[in-house]
C-alpha cells in the first residue's frame, strides 16, 4: 500500500528544500524526492556571494548542507528516486517513482532544470572524457590545457572565468556575434588574457579517440567548416525543465514550463 504524506515536494534544490523546511516546521508530514544530488545545481557552485546571511560568501555545497540539515531537524524526510508520473486528485495525489508509489494531500513541483545538450555526434560518446556540463566540477582536470566553452550567456562566461584559473587557454564559442551575458561578466571575460572568442560558430561534431581532441565548427554566416583542437569542451547553452512526466497532467508551455 502506498505510504501517505500531507505534502510531497518533488525536487531537492534550494526551492524544494525551502518548501520542505517551511512545511515540516509547520508540523506537516513531508517527503522530498530528488533523483540526483540534494541541492541541485547550486551544490556545484564554487562560491555563492548573493545569498542573505553570508557576507563573506559560502560554497554551494556548504550552503546546501546547512539548508538540508535545518530542514531535517524539523522532520523533513528525503528520498532518492525519480518521479515518473503524477495522478492528480483533490487531496489524494498519487506520485509514482522509481522507488514506488506515494500519496499526498498536496504536491509541490520544484524539479528544477537540466543542462541542454548540443545534440551532435560525439557528445554522448565523450561525456566524462572531455565533454562536461560543470566547469566547477571538472575545471581542475584541465590544468594547463586548452578548453572550449559553448554559449554566450551568464553561465558560459562564468564557466570561462572559472576555467581560466586552470586552463592555459579558454575559447568561448558563440553562434552569434554578440554575447547575451551581463555587461559585468562580459567586461571580466574580455579583460582575461586567457579567454578568446570565436564568433558566429556552432559545434557540429565532437571528435577524438580515447578522449576529446577536436571540435568541428561551422560558421553560421559563411558555412565554412573548420577544426579546432581542444582538450575539453564545456557546454553552457541553457537549461530545460524536468517536467516531462507532467505532460497531460498540468498545462505546460511549448518549452515545458
Amino acid at each position: 500500500m502506498a505510504k501517505k504524506y500531507q505534502l510531497i515536494v518533488v525536487g531537492g534544490g534550494p526551492a524544494g528544500l525551502t518548501a520542505g523546511l517551511y512545511s515540516a516546521r509547520a508540523g506537516f508530514t513531508v517527503l522530498l524526492i530528488e533523483k540526483e544530488v540534494i541541492g541541485g545545481q547550486i551544490a556545484n557552485a564554487e562560491r555563492v556571494d548573493n545569498y542573505p546571511g553570508f557576507p563573506k560568501g559560502i560554497s554551494g555545497f556548504e550552503l546546501v548542507q546547512l539548508i538540508q540539515q535545518q530542514a531535517m531537524n524539523h522532520g523533513l524526510e528525503t528520498m532518492s528516486g525519480e518521479v515518473t508520473g503524477l495522478t492528480s486528485g483533490y487531496g489524494n495525489n498519487m506520485v509514482s517513482t522509481t522507488e514506488g508509489d506515494f500519496i499526498a494531500q498536496a504536491v509541490i513541483i520544484a524539479g528544477g532544470l537540466q543542462f541542454r545538450k548540443l545534440e551532435v555526434p560525439g557528445e554522448n560518446e565523450f561525456m566524462g572524457r572531455g565533454v562536461s556540463y560543470c566547469a566547477t566540477c571538472d575545471g581542475p582536470l584541465f590544468r594547463d590545457k586548452t578548453v572550449a566553452v559553448i554559449g554566450g550567456g551568464d553561465t558560459a562566461l562564468t564557466d570561462a572565468l572559472s576555467l581560466s584559473k586552470f586552463a592555459s587557454l579558454v575559447k568561448v564559442i558563440h553562434r552569434r556575434n554578440q554575447l547575451r551575458a551581463s555587461k559585468v561578466l562580459q567586461g571580466k571575460a574580455r579583460a582575461d588574457p586567457k579567454i578568446e572568442f570565436i564568433w558566429d560558430s556552432v559545434v557540429t561534431e565532437v571528435k577524438g579517440e580515447k578522449k576529446v581532441t577536436d571540435l568541428m565548427l561551422k560558421n553560421t554566416q559563411s558555412g565554412t567548416i573548420s577544426l579546432l583542437a581542444v582538450d575539453g569542451v564545456f557546454v553552457a547553452i541553457g537549461l530545460i525543465p524536468n517536467t516531462e512526466y507532467l505532460r497531460g497532467v498540468l498545462p505546460l508551455d511549448e518549452w515545458g514550463y
